[in-house]
């Protein structure tokens, strides 16, 4: 029997972004009578921008991302068989694929009127690659309840745990959503009071979707200036022990050269030491012998 709560999310995870909140706290109000069940409700969180591109990618473009997940699978099957020639080929498509199924995800956000920056793109590829390396990521990608991006460090198996919105979800197959009909006729010939709403909902809706993007970059731009702040001190100090070692060097090398040059000094003395030595050595012979024929 599916868990409840899974066939609630699945529809809650197919919602636009702007959406998923009050949605949630509807449901929460309708299954008040289940305290259990409406507290895991109240649980659900709301994905992050890049999480909901996923999701939004598996349940439009399912096709695409069976592409990848294909791909995957025979990229691990080639790291296991030690393939050297097929890893090469299939990671070469991997980037490729990744890449091109990436831009096809911006688009359709785009259709939901939600702009992708380049660092969520990165982070909707850095999933997709987690899926196709790891097979516990590629049944987190295929539920298409992801609240946060996956990456691979390619040490162990990609933690899928926090990145989905509820444990149960791993081995859920999302349900596909169809595109919203583009040019509907209008329903009312006369003017509706509920529509101007509507509109402000819908203005709040894109203006939380955005400052949410926004929070988004902002964390990511300071991430990369703090990376870029780290490493650039990171270099003042490699290049100082570099300095160092190149001044210690140069004193080892002059210091080698004296060494050389007292050396060969010691070496001459040493030598004209052992001709003096063998001169007084005959001397002494000479004299020993002249004084044995004096004593005949």
């Amino acid at each position: 029997m599916t868990d409840p709560l899974l066939e609630l999310a699945d529809g809650l995870y197919t919602l636009p972004l702007g959406e998923f909140t009050p949605a949630r706290d509807a449901l929460v109000k309708e299954h008040k009578a289940d305290k259990e069940l409406a507290a895991r409700i109240r649980s659900l969180r709301k994905p992050s921008l890049a999480a909901w591109v996923v999701n939004l990618l598996v349940r439009r473009d399912a096709g695409q991302v069976d592409q990848v997940l294909q791909v995957g699978t025979a990229l691990r099957e080639a790291q296991a068989n030690l393939d050297g020639e097929e890893l090469r080929a299939l990671t070469r498509q991997r980037r490729q694929l990744t890449a091109a199924v990436t831009t096809q995800a911006r688009g359709l956000a785009r259709e939901e009127g939600v702009k992708v920056t380049p660092a969520v793109a990165d982070q909707v590829e850095a999933t997709l690659t987690a899926a196709m390396v790891d097979e516990g990521a590629a049944q987190a990608v295929r539920s298409g309840m992801l609240v946060a991006a996956l990456v691979a460090t390619g040490v162990g198996e990609v933690d899928v745990a926090p990145a989905l919105a509820v444990p149960e979800a791993l081995g859920f197959t999302a349900t596909a959503r169809e595109p919203e009909p583009v040019g509907r006729p209008e329903l009312h010939v006369v003017p509706d009071p509920e529509a101007d709403a509507k509109a402000v909902r819908a203005a709040e809706e894109r203006l939380e979707a955005a400052t949410s993007e926004q929070a988004e970059a902002r964390e990511a731009a300071a991430a990369a200036a703090q990376d870029v702040e780290e490493l650039q001190a990171r270099s003042l100090q490699l290049q100082a022990e570099l300095d160092e070692l190149r001044r210690k060097v140069s004193e080892l090398e002059s210091a080698q050269e004296e060494n050389d040059d007292e050396l060969a000094d010691a070496e001459d003395v040493r030598s004209e030491a052992d001709d003096t030595l063998r001169e007084a050595e005959r001397a002494v012979a000479a004299a020993e012998a002249a004084l044995e024929k004096l004593s005949r």
